[in-house]
């Protein structure tokens, strides 16, 4: 074939290609024109899925009439002048694709008025082909009708779902829009059903309601609000309890400048930030805000602008991860249902190790006590009582209920029962116990001071290959971690020392499983995030284990020790490590006061 120019038609369907992929999408660019204009609410009709008709009307500051006709020319736009302008665009659109774009494969009608005139004014776009404009009754602001969506592009409406399912992409598309601009109020009609209603959002309150109304009640109920500013960049919004997590990523929105967006790298730094307190599998649930200088991204990087370009991505990536993990860092179990616990009423549980005690507390939010053990003849490590008895009294002498209360009793070697001022609270003592081993291995990490205790005979055990390599390999990293291993031969490895943590019979277990890991996916993680895997594993080694009776001030020892200790909330795998029952909850389940 010869070289030939194309139509312009042409070339108006193909870039509708681009940007228009359902009606949705069609709402998505109206809508956001309308937000561009300034409006304070925004009304959207859609008829048979949005195929017989999307109309978006709103109050912002419309068109002029001479200006209408190149509204609807490609790349025409009042948003961007020159290549500056485009390297700092604060807009939602700048291109001047999408009312063209839409006109060409629809039949369009737009009614515009601006706040100085007297009437409003209409054009329509048919196929192509433009009518000149011509007075219209009209408020301030604008209205755009599509009608007949791909009516002219029949390959392209045989890609279109269901009426139901196209009616719920509009919906979500919406949803995420409302999200986007708490100060416009917004409206969706469906049909004949009776419209859906996003008041505006300016109060703290009225934003919450808002993003329950999208999210969902149980969202807010277990969101955190997070308002983060540093170096640039600002983050504001909702994150919520690991405890929330989805079997999918569907509750994440995250808009950048009030644009949404979908990126790997945000959602990857996101994901980070949850790293210690995420079950394995599971997706976290937030509604977050960005706000960048524009000059530092590269918003045209994508047809839809769904996707961006950073001009540092590292930084941004860093700064995500550093909001995030800060705030995930300040959960403490019980602070939702009492103050602080008395500083006196604490001691340290002990571990199962016939060597050494825990690991002592570290750094002022940690414990300041810290008990010798002794061995019973049964076998059992139980806190000796003349030891006990200041805390004892400290404990009873204070004026305020602990967070977590106080234990009554231990249901089946698993399970704390514990008083709370209202109610009761269950705590799994080996997942409590991971958590704050956990946390005590790292500071003492960045302290550069794990606790070791070097074996008498060095320990030999025999593992594959791969696992030999990789432990080889990663011996220097693993010897920060407390565990000191040199290769014996093709499979065989001697360990010399271990962290205090743990027993000697957790040695061959702990080994296997660290080298497993290694071989799976040592070689893609960090280092750091390689060290804190190990530190997670030899955390759940040295953790008391299920069936294992303990006493009471051993029991309130845990407690005591999970209302200081960061993230406590859930165990390293993101588990939750308690629960509460209210009196109300109790009350309910035996139907008292009915």
């Amino acid at each position: 074939m010869s070289i030939r120019i194309l139509s312009e038609q042409l070339i108006h369907q193909i870039a509708a290609g681009e940007v228009v992929e359902r009606p949705a999408s069609v709402v998505k660019e109206l809508v956001e024109n309308s937000i561009d204009a300034g409006a304070q609410r925004v009304e959207v009709e859609i008829e048979d899925g949005g195929v017989r008709l999307c109309r978006v009307r709103d109050d912002g500051s419309g068109i002029e009439r001479e200006e209408l006709a190149l509204a609807l020319a490609r790349h025409a736009t009042s948003k961007i002048t020159t290549i500056d302008d485009l390297e700092q665009v604060a807009s939602l659109g700048f291109r001047g694709e999408a009312l063209p774009s839409i006109a060409s494969v629809s039949r369009m009608r737009l009614v515009s008025r601006r706040p100085d005139a007297q009437v409003g004014y209409a054009i329509s776009a048919d196929n192509g082909q433009l009518s000149p404009p011509e007075p219209a009754p009209h408020p301030v602001g604008t209205t755009v009708e599509v009608r007949d969506l791909f009516f002219n592009v029949p390959a392209r409406r045989k890609f279109l779902r269901a009426e139901r399912t196209e009616n719920q992409h509009v919906e979500r598309m919406i949803e995420r829009l409302a999200l986007s601009a708490f100060d416009t109020a917004f409206s969706l009609t469906i049909g004949k059903r009776r419209p859906i209603e996003y008041p505006q959002a300016r109060t703290q309150l009225e934003r919450e309601r808002r993003v329950a109304q999208v999210v969902g009640d149980e969202f807010i109920a277990n969101a955190m609000y997070i308002e983060h500013e540093s170096a640039g960049c600002k983050l504001t919004g909702w994150l919520c309890q690991p405890t929330f997590a989805r079997a999918q990523p569907d509750l994440q929105h995250f808009y950048l400048n009030g644009r949404v967006l979908r990126d790997r790298l945000v959602a990857s730094a996101i994901r980070l930030g949850y790293r210690d307190v995420m079950f394995h599998g599971r997706f976290p649930a937030f509604v977050l805000f960005m706000e960048l200088d524009p000059r530092q991204v590269d918003v045209n990087a994508h047809p839809a602008k769904l996707e961006v370009r950073f001009r540092d991505p590292r930084h941004v990536h860093d700064f995500l991860f550093r909001s995030v993990e800060r705030v995930l860092r300040e959960t403490h179990a019980g602070s939702s249902l009492a103050v602080a616990p008395p500083a006196s009423a604490d001691v340290v549980l002990p571990s199962e190790s016939s060597a050494a005690p825990m690991w002592p507390a570290r750094g002022p939010a940690q414990s300041h006590l810290s008990l010798h053990v002794s061995e019973r003849a049964a076998g059992r490590r139980e806190i000796p009582r003349d030891d006990f008895s200041s805390t004892v009294a400290a404990t009873q002498s204070a004026p305020d209920t602990p967070p977590l209360g106080f234990a009554l009793a231990q249901l089946h070697g698993v399970y704390i029962l514990s008083q709370a001022p209202d109610g009761l609270i269950l705590v799994d003592m080996h997942a409590a116990h991971e958590r704050t081993t956990y946390e005590k291995l790292k500071a003492a990490l960045a302290n550069g001071a794990i606790a070791t205790q070097t074996l008498l005979t060095p320990h030999a055990l025999s593992v594959s290959p791969a696992e030999a390599d990789a432990l080889e390999e990663h011996a220097p990293m693993l010897a920060r971690a407390g565990l000191d291993l040199v290769r014996s031969g093709p499979t065989g490895v001697l360990v010399r020392a271990i962290p205090a943590v743990l027993t000697t019979r957790d040695i061959d277990e702990l080994v296997r499983r660290i080298g497993a890991e290694l071989v799976a996916e040592g070689a893609s993680r960090g280092v750091e995030e390689a060290i804190n895997e190990v530190l997670g594993t030899i955390a759940c080694h040295g953790a008391v284990r299920a069936n294992r009776n303990l006493s009471i001030p051993e029991m309130n020892a845990l407690l005591r020790e999970m209302e200081r200790t960061v993230r406590s909330d859930q165990c390293n795998h993101g588990r939750p490590t308690w629960t509460y029952l209210s009196m109300q909850d109790l009350d309910r389940m035996f139907l008292r006061g009915r």
